[in-house]
């Protein structure tokens, strides 16, 4: 092994009486990939960001972590020393993009900005030359991101992106700033497979050339693609350390007993610890009246109908039915997804609920907001950190359904225990719980409505198998106990083909095919689709 880029000796952090992290011990040999695996919520990302020397508002660090021989934390947290590290030698992008993109700036300017910043040969040139090395490293940065970089790419706004667009221009912030090392926090959150294959790609030929990896992830095929040595956290500990495969098969042994006891806990009313609950069988959706219908619907981004994202787009979903939506990142199937919410106003075309016109939100009335429900796919925006997470799902509750605090609390607290989050993590502010813990907290959120439909944007791509397992175990809950209609947005065939009866492929926002899902992704008749299937095979 090559000497460590990166060590970390008895790392533990504390938000208030709680230990988030308790001795982590980890070392990133350089110009290497090393995974940082573990359940959701085991400290993952906590790790990643004290090795900037930086935490979640409430969390106290304190331990030993070096990177390029600097000190960025110590006995009593971070160092002044840290700021020497972050950007130009160890650079982080999150798990949730959305939060570190700024709104009112163009992301080639940003990018522009950062490359000037970072870029010492840059500084000691002619300000014009240097204006037009910056413009050509932030152009590398978004290739090498697979991203396009032309023109009308660098003068969009962030909100003008997909949720997997907006993880790659993350990417290419953290790459235009030429650090030694990446920490990269589910890079392949909202990515279908075709992107994540390239950008598995593009980072292992920068390893080539030297670069150092700390990958956070709980996609096992990228890490056994990328990694040469895994490290996996569990409950704040190192439990295992060394190659990468050995490491993820000793954790998948262990995870599928949990899986199976975690599933039959969600819901032991659908038999036994070996059983988990899944969708009604295809084919057997009763044959009513759609509940939501999609007529012609057309979206755009810019003003006078300009930069369109959706065409004629035509669905309907019946009760108790799951619509799977699936297409290549940037497609436009969040953008239906805001469309149904309410969220995105420039559309024309009819959307209908029971065949009554349905508005945009800030219209829509208080039963309107109940009976449709968004679980998006960048959720940490979503909760207020002066309040508990629990406080938050539970309010839903009582503002859509009337119910006393006291109920909504206990229906919020019993369902996040199904879902994996119990009281003592819940009872916590936003910012002590991982992302995978506040997904499954919008989960319940958007659940506790009642709601008669359910959008459900890439809910299960962050995390680990045995609290996907619950997630879908709830949604085909609610399918079957409430009838729930379900538009289920991911790009995980495997997931897809398992909750959904019918699928839609969306290809540069138009339907490129729709229909049963064996149909569709066992036999393709769409140039998309094969593409798509072809880069991931379904059983």
């Amino acid at each position: 092994m090559t000497d460590p880029l990166i060590t970390v000796r008895g790392l533990t952090a504390r938000c208030g009486h709680a230990m988030l992290l308790d001795g982590v011990e980890l070392s990133v040999p350089e110009a290497q990939v090393t995974a940082l695996v573990g359940p959701s919520g085991s400290g993952k990302t906590t790790t990643a960001l004290a090795l900037l020397g930086e935490a979640e508002p409430g969390i106290r660090l304190s331990g030993d972590v070096r990177v390029d021989g600097v000190r960025v934390v110590d006995e009593t947290g971070a160092t002044a020393e840290a700021a020497r590290v972050r950007g130009g030698t160890v650079a982080y992008m999150p798990q949730h993009p959305a939060s570190t993109l700024n709104p009112p700036r163009r992301i080639g300017s940003v990018l522009t900005e950062l490359a000037r910043l970072h870029g010492a040969d840059a500084r000691m040139r002619a300000a014009r030359a240097a204006r037009a090395a910056a413009r050509r490293h932030a152009a590398d940065a978004l290739r090498q991101a697979q991203l396009p970089c032309d023109r009308g790419v660098m003068r969009r706004f962030p909100h003008q992106f997909s949720g997997g667009q907006r993880q790659r221009v993350a990417l290419a912030r953290t790459l235009v700033c030429g650090p030694r090392a990446l920490v990269l926090d589910e890079p392949g959150t909202g990515l279908d497979a075709v992107t994540r294959r390239d950008m598995a790609r593009e980072l292992a030929l920068l390893v080539d050339e030297g670069l150092t990896v700390l990958l956070l992830t709980h996609d096992h095929d990228l890490v056994r693609a990328l990694a040469t040595r895994a490290v996996r956290l569990e409950d704040g500990r190192t439990v295992d350390e060394g190659p990468a495969a050995r490491v993820l098969d000793a954790a998948r042994g262990a995870g599928t007993g949990r899986t199976r006891r975690s599933t039959a806990r969600a819901a032991p009313e659908h038999g036994s610890a070996e059983t988990v609950p899944t969708p009604a069988p295809r084919g057997r959706v009763p044959q009513s009246s759609p509940v939501l219908q999609v007529a012609g619907l057309t979206a755009w981004l810019g003003t006078g109908r300009r930069d369109p994202v959706l065409h004629d787009v035509r669905l309907d979903l019946r009760p108790g039915e799951c619509l799977g939506v699936t297409g290549r990142s940037g497609s436009g199937k969040t953008t239906l997804a805001r469309c149904v919410a309410g969220l995105h106003e420039r559309h024309d075309g009819g959307l209908l609920l029971d065949g009554e016109p349905l508005p945009v939100l800030r219209r829509r009335t208080a039963e309107d907001k109940r009976r449709v429900q968004y679980v998006w796919q960048e959720t940490r925006g979503s909760f207020d950190d002066r309040r508990t997470v629990l406080r938050q799902v539970a309010r839903t509750a009582v503002r859509l359904r009337g119910l006393p605090p006291e109920r909504a609390a206990e229906e919020a607290a019993e369902l996040l225990e199904r879902l994996g989050v119990g009281l003592r993590t819940a009872d916590r502010p936003p910012s002590a719980l991982s992302g995978g813990e506040l997904q499954r907290a919008a989960l319940a959120r958007a659940a506790l409505a009642g709601p008669s439909v359910l959008l459900c944007d890439e809910i299960t791509s962050a995390l680990d198998e045995d609290a996907a397992a619950r997630v879908t175990a709830e949604v085909a809950r609610l399918r079957r106990e409430q009838g729930t209609a379900v538009l289920w947005i991911g790009h995980d065939l495997r997931t897809l083909s398992a909750v959904a009866d019918r699928v839609l492929v969306l290809d540069g926002g138009r339907v490129a095919e729709q229909g049963g899902v064996r149909e569709v992704l066992g036999a393709p008749r769409a140039r998309a689709t094969r593409r798509l299937t072809e880069a991931e095979p379904v059983p």
